[in-house]
């Protein structure tokens, strides 16, 4: 589906339009999860612009591309075809794999924030977690493909080890939590 114009005026009492021409409320759970995915979008090319190249800026761009497709995908609701790739899921895995060799143990929890870059990051991550949440309380009213919400929960884990590697690979201190013993 591709926009020819974006002011359409069939929005203004509070309907909306899905993919496959169905009608639907602004304030129903399938729009307000693809709110929630278009608000993670807009979060990672946020991140992405403290970094512009190199892996993460790379990393970052294909996620970006990876939501576009999974929204589209629950876009398209009873018309849906396969548009998200679930090998992405496997890629992904493997970067953290890779990321995770070089990062210390984990002694605590950590306060976001070491830097710009790590803390938009954490803020895509937050929002990663929420548009997932958001898809899992769809599933009793939407049959969608079990690999999108896969992937949102490895999309968080992806962004928390991104941030923690662009922390200690650029030798600053990750702050921890420091809780009441």
């Amino acid at each position: 589906m591709r926009l020819s114009k974006v002011t359409t005026k069939g929005g203004d009492k509070g309907m909306t339009s899905l993919g496959d021409g169905k009608r639907v409320s602004k304030n129903s759970p399938h729009i307000k999860t693809i709110g929630l995915l278009d608000e993670l979008n807009a979060r990672l090319g946020h991140a992405s612009l403290e970094t512009q190249s190199g892996n993460i800026f790379d990393s970052l761009r294909l996620a970006q591309n990876d939501v576009f497709d999974l929204s589209g995908e629950l876009s398209l609701a009873s018309k849906a075809k396969p548009i998200f790739q679930k090998d992405r899921i496997l890629e992904i895995e493997s970067e953290i794999k890779k990321m995770n060799l070089s990062l210390p143990p984990l002694k605590e929890f950590i306060l976001p924030g070491a830097d710009e870059l790590s803390a938009r990051i954490h803020l895509a991550r937050t929002a990663c977690r929420t548009a997932e949440l958001s898809l899992f309380a769809l599933e009793e009213d939407l049959n969608f493909r079990e690999c999108l919400g896969i992937y949102l929960n490895r999309l968080s884990d992806y962004l928390f080890v991104m941030a923690r590697f662009h922390v200690t690979g650029n030798k600053l201190k990750e702050a921890e939590w420091k809780h009441q013993k």
